[in-house]
């Protein structure tokens, strides 16, 4: 268990999820049928990555059995447990009930989005910024992207930008450009000081599935 002696009780834009009082509410109502309640507390994990948001498990589990690093905040009386390796990712996120009247469940509005290519890894760049570029594109991004039949190219590097288009089963997807901007920019940018720019070339009118119709 964390070495969390006083329970945090602040709240603001830096706090690992935020939980409004009528998601503490249900939370507390939930509880309140199981054994043993006030030793309960309610852990939300991420477990993955849909498209462009995350996936999370919440459950009701012994506030004893939280693991050192995990995060622990007492929320009027709820226990809300978030393990060490969604801290970040839930960082600014807010659980709340859904907003469509009579609409069940609870949802996690999180202003944090997952990389839609993965974990790039290390990967040793050499050359100017254009084959640096190319290279972080051919080892890296187009081996994430071919599970979906796309790729991306480099079209040219002008001064510190790069541009960039994708083809195959990217070009026309609605997905495609939320990938160039949250996964393949990101990742160029990260990688490649001398780039600050990078610049969606891709035709989006065109492929199977039109972006734009």
């Amino acid at each position: 268990m964390t070495d969390t002696a006083t329970p945090e009780t602040e709240s603001g834009p830096g706090e690992v999820l935020i939980v409004t009082e009528a998601a503490r509410a249900t939370v507390m109502d939930i509880r309140a049928q199981e054994d043993d309640a006030d030793t309960l507390g309610l852990r939300v994990e991420v477990t993955g990555a849909s498209g462009v948001d995350y996936t999370y498990d919440l459950s009701l589990e012994s506030i004893a059995e939280a693991a050192e690093g995990d995060h622990i905040r007492e929320h009027e009386g709820l226990t809300v447990i978030v393990p060490a390796d969604s801290i970040s990712a839930l960082t600014g996120a807010t659980l709340d009930l859904p907003s469509v009247a009579g609409q069940g469940g609870l949802v996690i509005r999180n202003p944090n989005r997952p990389n839609p290519l993965g974990d790039l890894g290390q990967l040793e760049l050499v050359g100017d910024a254009a084959e640096k570029v190319t290279i972080l594109l051919a080892e890296r991004i187009n081996p994430a992207l071919a599970s979906h039949g796309g790729f991306a190219e480099l079209v040219g590097v002008e001064g510190d930008k790069a541009f960039v288009t994708m083809g195959g089963g990217c070009q026309g997807c609605a997905m495609s450009a939320a990938t160039l901007r949250e996964g393949i920019t990101k990742a160029i940018l990260e990688a490649i000081p001398e780039i600050t720019e990078v610049v969606d070339t891709t035709d989006h009118d065109q492929g199977e599935n039109p972006y734009y119709s």
